[in-house]
């Protein structure tokens, strides 16, 4: 019997230390970020033991990383009940609630994960942190104080201080950031997403150089972790974008990097899907078509396969295909994962079919519908001002000038942009230019259009008080109003424009430019006073014909009032 019972207890041991090593093995994968591997191991460790909560926890983590939440709740759902670390699966139902942006019950679930666990609860801590930063909308507040008390439930975990690092980080606090990860380096030099973070920091700081070396040294040490190649690709593309001259240059080895990166990782759909984000920020548009078109070959249901056409159609000249491709991708995707972006490269594409090659609107319909487009993408990510203007300039050079107008609305409505001044005195332009030539049963109906053109001029003048032309086309705006109020507010803009050309010196008086609204602006200003303040109206006159002594109407108005 002594004997059965020590077999027993050996057949007991060798099962929880073979576990321990798989689980082990399949966490480098996951880090590797080899899920296909992963996936395939932790199913076969389910099945083989199914008493152990932190296979199914890990299987389900999986699956979000592959934008598989459905594959990932049935994991979670199954392992919750396993004798050995169930409650984990408690975090990954609370991450997916967060993921779909039900706080409460995600909380909810933490909370009972907490109860089940043991005094030390640093692998719970560090899993609540990370599910509030991955969530939809993310807490980073909450994510720092699940990481601060995973450290302090062991203060020489390297995950834990990863875990701390990355809340910092999600904080905006880049030195303690740089403190833990420099921490958890020190507590384990296996682990290689510390000193990767490290250089991610740097990067971060546009040292590029530096970071660059940093994600070297690392692929020199371990040549098949390929995350780095990641990094190094997002390095790339950075430097790229900071430093224009490079664009070329840093774009080529950005997509080398990332196809390395998928040759370590994985070679399947969702790698593939990954490397089509990536040529997208590229803007590599004739490969993220091939690339699309091939992706769809072997998998004809990913939704994300027609974003892909989408984007690539509209910018490689075929607008009919996006309709077609970001429609049936709208239809099928979770609504959602639909974002600003989508609906602005559904706009473009309508854009395109209803306006000709300068920008001439031929398909009202069509336009309208994809101003609405356009109107979506601004209330889901007004940090593409910077397309809306590109779209706008494009129809205010094509003398479409009330259309151009609808996207410079749209691009003024993020103040925090740096164009914002110009947008809002573009907005301004194109009002003006489309009334100036109206009638004025035309202009009464354009209330409305010329209180936005007037605080457009506004807010341009506060953004940047110095550029005089924008007081003087708010002059000529009030002036094409033509009512006793606006012609008075008129009076207003133009000596706004004087003050501040006369401020900038004799360089700028001299321009013709400049001496030709002067002229404008004097005559305006001395006809205005010319009934009510006879003394300001012959200095403004005057200051009309030192500019341009042979004017008709200049010299008969001086002539007039000196009598």
């Amino acid at each position: 019997m002594k004997t059965v019972i020590l077999s027993s207890f050996a057949t007991i041991f060798t099962t929880l230390v073979v576990n321990a090593q798989d689980i082990e093995q399949v966490k480098k994968t996951i880090d590797a970020e080899k899920f296909s591997d992963a996936r395939k191991s932790l199913k076969s460790m389910v099945a083989s033991s199914p008493d152990k909560g932190k296979n199914y926890f890990y299987l389900g983590q999986v699956y979000i990383a592959l934008e598989k939440q459905d594959s990932a709740r049935v994991y979670f759902e199954k392992g919750k009940t396993a004798k050995d670390a169930g409650h984990l699966n408690l975090i990954g139902l609370g991450q997916l609630e967060l993921l779909d942006g039900n706080k409460s019950a995600a909380e909810s679930h933490f909370t009972n994960a907490l109860a089940f666990a043991k005094k030390k609860n640093t692998e719970e801590q560090i899993f609540i942190s990370q599910a509030y930063l991955k969530a939809a909308t993310p807490d980073n507040s909450k994510a720092l104080v699940a990481a601060k008390a995973a450290v302090a439930s062991d203060p020489k975990s390297a995950l834990a201080q990863v875990a701390l690092g990355d809340a910092f980080v999600a904080n905006r606090n880049v030195n303690d950031a740089f403190v833990a990860y420099r921490s958890a380096g020190e507590l384990d030099k296996t682990l290689l997403k510390a000193p990767m973070q490290l250089a991610v920091i740097t990067r971060n700081a546009q040292a590029f150089p530096e970071a660059m070396k940093a994600f070297n040294d690392i692929l020199a040490a371990n040549p098949g972790y390929g995350p780095a190649y990641r990094e190094k690709a997002e390095t790339n593309l950075a430097w790229a974008y900071a430093k224009k001259s490079l664009f070329e240059e840093k774009i080529a080895a950005a997509l080398e990097d990332y196809k390395k990166y998928m040759s370590l990782t994985d070679v399947s759909t969702d790698a593939r899907i990954k490397y089509a984000d990536f040529l997208i920020l590229s803007k590599k548009w004739k490969e993220l078509e091939t690339e699309a078109l091939a992706i769809q070959k072997v998998d004809k249901v990913n939704p994300k396969v027609y974003k892909y056409l989408g984007y690539a159609y509209s910018e490689n000249g075929n607008p009919e295909g996006a309709i077609k491709s970001l429609n049936d991708y709208m239809s099928k995707a979770d609504a959602k994962k639909i974002n600003g972006k989508d609906y602005l490269y559904l706009a473009k594409a309508k854009l395109a079919t209803s306006m000709d090659d300068k920008g001439i609107v031929t398909n009202q319909a069509k336009f309208n519908e994809a101003i609405a487009d356009l109107t979506k993408a601004a209330e889901l990510n007004p940090n593409l001002n910077s397309e809306f203007t590109e779209i706008g300039i494009k129809l205010y050079s094509g003398k479409a000038y009330l259309e151009a107008s609808k996207l410079f609305e749209l691009a003024v409505k993020n103040t925090n942009s740096k164009s914002y001044a110009r947008d809002n005195y573009l907005l301004g332009n194109s009002i003006l230019y489309y009334a100036e030539s109206k009638t004025a049963a035309q202009k009464a109906a354009l209330t409305a259009e010329f209180a936005k053109a007037n605080n457009a001029y506004a807010e341009a003048i506060k953004a940047s008080p110095n550029v005089a032309d924008v007081y003087f086309y708010k002059g000529q705006l009030n002036r094409v109003i033509g009512t006793k109020e606006s012609n008075a507010q008129a009076v207003l803009d133009y000596e706004g424009y004087v003050k501040t050309v006369i401020a900038k010196g004799d360089a700028e008086l001299s321009k013709p430019a400049v001496k030709e609204n002067l002229f404008e602006t004097y005559s305006f200003i001395g006809a205005n006073y010319a009934t009510t303040d006879k003394a300001k109206a012959i200095e403004n006159f005057k200051k009309a014909a030192e500019i341009n002594p042979n004017d008709t109407f200049v010299r008969e108005s001086l002539n007039a009032l000196n009598k």
